[in-house]
């Protein structure tokens, strides 16, 4: 039974040297109580340190617990120093609108980065193995990627992948002939994440079909990592054509399309990046349907970042943020996102007054899903999203337009006017919608 890894003890030879710490991430489970054994075996008598981290999501209670003290008990026991950090994964899915797994994923880097930066390691080193890297490269597939999506790096970063040539078995083997130990996580063993289902139901037919598909699909990752990093290079040349401004990067229509294709999207999602800071959930999709934008139209995409075609050029920059629920007070102006209403006055040239007549409180809202009025002149009540699209009106405005309500319901809205159960009656008051570029007109 073979349980040298040699191929991680190049990688590790390749990247380090004496009077470093290397950091490694630590769950409890297999994979990475064999990177914990491999580094500290590795280190010793090279004048590196190695230090473990382990991060608690807030998922799995009782479980969960359960890992964090074993982890520590082993680092304990084995005098390897030890830090652990904890988390709430479902809050920030919440807040941030992320999957859980992505929401956990984020949390735990950030986590490693503060460790490492505390402890002044020189690297952060994860278990990825070949097996993650396979999973990798389907899921993404799925998704609809180009060559940058095939694959876990190596390196990135300050984060280091040594066992991504070993598969999963080749772990299990070393584990087995050190006997060391591990804990399960449970939920590795249910169907209900897309990566657990390509694990227990894809990657054995693949193997059916090839039993070394793994390996080689690792190792179709490495060429294409080389060929994407020479894309990288190019398509940087070509970003250094764009004019980027604070929250803003404008680049020449003439220059996208004098570029290769393959370049053009690599360099939309770099400037991408560079605006918003984050490239994660930033899709070769993504950049399709941005160079894809008819003239003057919009283009929202993840992060609040938004693209429009000029005409001239291609403008990516910064969304504020949408506006939330206020309510209308009689006589006062309420902000709306870059919307101004004022109940109860008739504004001026410029504005957009409506008469109409409510008995409850109002309040303005974005437009919701189901959402209908009946509008003079209609035949009978349609959805919002229908009217603003006769109106004229492009999604991403309408995304952000002011719609009145009252128990829930759609009062009036601008370019739209007042339902018809609202426009008549007594008394009556006016509501004005106005826009920011003429609020020293109304003031």
């Amino acid at each position: 039974m073979r349980t040298e890894l040699p191929s991680a003890e190049k990688f590790m030879t390749a990247h380090f040297s004496a009077g470093t710490e290397l950091l490694c991430a630590v769950s409890g489970g297999l994979d990475s109580m064999c990177l914990l054994d491999f580094t500290v075996r590795w280190a010793e008598g090279r004048g590196i340190a190695v230090a473990a981290a382990h991060f608690h999501h807030g998922l799995r209670g009782a479980s969960a617990d359960r890992d964090e003290i074993f982890v520590r008990d082993f680092c304990t026991q084995w005098g390897i120093p030890f830090v652990s950090g904890r988390g709430d994964a479902r809050a920030a899915a919440r807040e941030e609108g992320l999957s859980l797994e992505e929401a956990a994923r984020r949390l735990r880097y950030a986590f490693l980065e503060e460790a490492a930066s505390k402890r002044h390691s020189a690297a952060i080193l994860t278990a990825h193995h070949a097996d993650d890297n396979a999973e990798t490269m389907l899921l993404n597939l799925c998704r609809g990627t180009g060559s940058a999506g095939l694959g876990i790096p190596a390196v990135r970063g300050n984060i280091y992948r040594p066992f991504l040539e070993l598969t999963r078995a080749q772990l299990a083997d070393y584990a087995h002939a050190r006997g060391l130990p591990h804990v399960e996580d449970e939920t590795n063993d249910e169907d209900d994440a897309a990566r657990n289902l390509l694990r227990h139901r894809v990657l054995p037919v693949l193997r059916e079909i090839n039993p070394k598909a793994v390996q080689n699909m690792a190792r179709s990752a490495g060429l294409l990592a080389a060929e994407d990093a020479l894309l990288d290079e190019l398509a940087a040349k070509l970003m250094e054509q764009a004019e980027l401004s604070g929250d803003r990067a404008t680049i020449p229509w003439e220059i996208l399309r004098a570029a290769p294709e393959a370049l053009r999207g690599r360099a939309v999602l770099g400037l991408m990046e560079r605006v918003c800071g984050r490239r994660r959930d930033l899709s070769a999709a993504h950049a399709g349907a941005v160079l894809s934008l008819g003239m003057g139209r919009e283009y929202s995409l993840p992060y609040g970042l938004l693209a429009r075609n000029n005409g001239e050029a291609l403008e990516l920059y910064k969304a504020s943020p949408m506006p939330r629920p206020v309510p209308l007070l009689r006589g006062q102006i309420v902000e709306f996102g870059k919307w101004r209403v004022l109940l109860g006055s008739e504004g001026p040239p410029g504005s957009v007054s409506y008469r109409l007549c409510v008995p409850g409180p109002l309040e303005a809202t974005l437009w919701r899903s189901g959402d209908r009025m009946n509008l003079p002149g209609s035949r009978g009540a349609r959805t919002l999203k229908r009217l603003f699209s006769d109106a004229g009106i492009s999604p991403e405005e309408r995304d952000r337009l002011p719609v009145l309500r009252t128990g829930g319901r759609p009062v009036a809205a601008p370019y739209l006017g007042v339902d018809l159960e609202f426009s008549a009656g007594a008394p009556g008051e006016w509501v004005t919608f106005y826009t920011e570029d003429i609020e020293g007109e109304i003031l």
